[in-house]
């Protein structure tokens, strides 16, 4: 392998329970699926451009590929509840990163870098604090448990809302990458990709905190 070469991680982090004052991420589990359709069969127009299954086979179908992607290392996916329990939707860690160092090795059994995204919450708790209280216990966890460098976090291009709510928590635009994935609406989408990078970490926190506070 060349030096920075990045590898699959081979061994499956464990799994985490992440607790704030709004929301409970819960590791993901097929008990979530009934919870998950309630969460998604509401208005679904925000859904447009984010695949969020819409029958009890295609969310457990849903959930099974979630599951199995945890298995392989590849992906910590999250029930988002709401501090009583209820089923909002779903985030994860995912594209986890092992760099391969100059030296040839390794330098953590944790990642180097991560993404979070495969982001959705039921439109009720959109704009409610919830997204951005999750964001804050991902992004510190990333950071300050796993210490990775680099948090990337995209979008479908023509999501505006979705681009807005990244913004306003503090990652920087880098570009679109055009005909980069397949979309929700079956086409084929240009993702525009966001970052936070550890030096950037503190100010974000600090942003994050703020639009939390009463």
């Amino acid at each position: 392998m060349t030096p920075n070469t990045v590898i699959p991680n081979t061994v499956t982090l464990d799994e985490l329970t992440l607790q704030g004052q709004l929301v409970r991420l819960e590791p993901l589990r097929e008990v979530h699926v009934p919870g998950l359709l309630q969460a998604a069969s509401a208005e679904r127009e925000t859904f447009r451009w984010t695949t969020v299954p819409d029958s009890f086979e295609a969310m457990t179908r849903y959930v099974e590929r979630a599951l199995a992607d945890a298995a392989a290392g590849r992906a910590l996916p999250f029930a988002t509840c709401s501090a009583s329990g209820e089923v909002l939707g779903a985030t994860r860690f995912g594209n986890i990163e092992h760099w391969i160092w100059p030296d040839g090795r390794e330098r953590s059994q944790f990642p180097d870098a991560v993404e979070i995204g495969w982001t959705w919450l039921a439109q009720r708790a959109q704009r409610s604090g919830v997204n951005t209280e999750a964001k804050l216990l991902m992004l510190t966890h990333a950071f300050e448990s796993w210490g990775v460098k680099r948090v990337t976090i995209k979008t479908d291009a023509r999501n505006e809302r979705s681009r807005a709510a990244i913004e306003r928590l503090g990652a920087r635009f880098e570009g679109v990458l055009r005909a980069h994935s397949p979309a929700a609406d079956g086409g084929v989408r240009d993702t525009a990709m966001y970052s936070v990078i550890r030096p950037e970490w503190p100010e974000v926190r600090q942003n994050l905190q703020a639009r939390l506070a009463p």
